[in-house]
């Protein structure tokens, strides 16, 4: 059994079980007030100005310097402004109404108005203004945030505290969460399966080495330190999880954890994106270390059921913010030619290329803004940073169904669909 506590920092390079410990409130939001109702748990829902719809409304959201727009995914027409000072990064949160906010020295729950709360055999929808809430979990640089299967895994890069979280309380003041510190902080990732285990990378300040792979009372199950410059995560199926490599990728499934080579002696893999209706993970491939800024034209595609890699060229470059997955499964990528390119990912062929933008050029800097795509509730976003764009595609037929001038230059996007949550559930 794991050990209960109330929040604790645990010591910088302590290995502990899993603990438990509360969110904290982080004071005023920058849009004032308190969190506006419950997480998408149900029951009564105080946002004093919800309005009871007839459906889900999925909503996107859209950093800018300076802040956050909010955007009904349909119309994409803007319903809240979010101010926010400095460079904002927008994660899912895992509740399909809040999004994690990473700014600095917290990650903050940002409320996008949307939710569903289940009564009996049915649902009732909600819509309010978004607003950015009073919850907030210190860290001391947010990192990476990872949802799978109703678990929400925050990692702190400062001190290589993971807190994992259930997605549907993600926004509750008092919500508890499993507690784990690596044993150097780093750049790192982490995941928390159904089984409770706990997947995190290992590394220290100058260098990332490998993956650890924790039970629920934080005894090691597996280990392996071939995976240098580790970076992003995927969740296949069958709970499968691809970690990059500079050398390739590691899988870990079924308590074992397999070492996928690169066909190149550097062949870095540092983004990904996986569906847990796919057995094949899509991520990038960089084969030059020396260069400031390699703009690649290839792909990877790791099959978690063979350990196999496959590479796929591409008609231009792409970016981190260029790779997705759409609901049937299809890899896709934004290339800098300004075409969403679809790849069979059981055949690796190109299958179509669909124009959604003109050609660009990826900044030398990743924070600065850059196309970014999304897949949210059946369609594909596309934002353009040149004409401070956003555009709706059907991947099917290939139309961009929808677009919208924002009035900001966009950087980060997300979004959730307004559903209820994924519930934790252990095996």
């Amino acid at each position: 059994m794991r050990n209960h506590t109330t929040r604790t920092a645990a010591g910088l390079g302590a290995v502990l079980p899993l603990l438990l410990l509360s969110a904290c409130a982080a004071g005023d939001g920058a849009a004032g007030g308190s969190p506006s109702g419950s997480a998408s748990t149900g029951g009564e829902h105080d946002a004093p100005d919800a309005t009871e719809v007839q459906s889900r409304t999925p909503r996107l959201a859209v950093s800018y310097d300076g802040g956050v727009l909010v955007l009904d995914a349909m119309s994409l027409e803007t319903v809240g402004q979010i101010e926010l000072d400095g460079f904002t990064r927008l994660n899912a949160a895992g509740d399909e109404r809040h999004l994690m906010v990473s700014t600095g020295g917290e990650f903050r729950a940002l409320d996008l108005g949307t939710w569903a709360e289940a009564h009996g055999d049915h649902a009732h929808y909600w819509t309010a203004d978004p607003v950015l809430t009073d919850v907030g979990y210190e860290a001391v640089e947010p990192g990476h945030v990872v949802v799978h299967e109703g678990r929400t895994a925050l990692f702190d890069d400062g001190t290589g505290l993971v807190r994992v979280l259930d997605s549907e309380h993600v926004a509750d003041a008092d919500a508890a969460a499993r507690e784990y510190t690596t044993p150097s902080a780093h750049h790192g990732v982490a995941v928390e399966l159904t089984d409770d285990t706990l997947v995190v990378s290992e590394g220290t300040e100058d260098a990332r080495t490998g993956i650890r792979v924790l039970d629920g009372d934080g005894e090691e199950i597996a280990a392996s330190d071939d995976c240098p410059g580790v970076h992003g995560e995927a969740v296949a199926a069958d709970e499968a999880v691809v970690i990059g490599c500079e050398t390739g990728a590691v899988i870990y499934a079924d308590g074992e954890i397999t070492k996928v080579e690169s066909p190149d002696a550097y062949g870095r893999i540092g983004n990904q994106a996986g569906t847990e209706d796919s057995p094949i993970v899509l991520g990038d491939y960089k084969t030059d270390e020396d260069a400031e800024l390699e703009r690649p034209t290839r792909v990877s595609l790791i099959d978690t059921r063979s350990g196999e890699l496959e590479l796929v060229e591409l008609p231009s470059s792409y970016t981190f913010r260029s790779l997705a997955r759409s609901d049937d499964g299809a890899a896709l990528v934004l290339g800098t030619d300004g075409q969403v390119h679809v790849i069979d990912p059981e055949t690796a062929e190109l299958t179509r290329s669909i124009p959604v933008i003109d050609e660009w050029t990826e900044p030398v800097e990743w924070q600065d803004p850059r196309p970014a795509i999304l897949v949210l509730d059946g369609s594909v976003y596309v934002t353009d940073p040149a004409t401070g764009s956003i555009h709706a595609v059907d991947v099917e037929t290939g139309e961009v169904w929808q677009s919208a001038d924002l009035g900001v230059t966009p950087n980060e996007l997300n979004g959730v669909t307004g559903d209820e949550p994924h519930t934790h559930e252990a095996d």
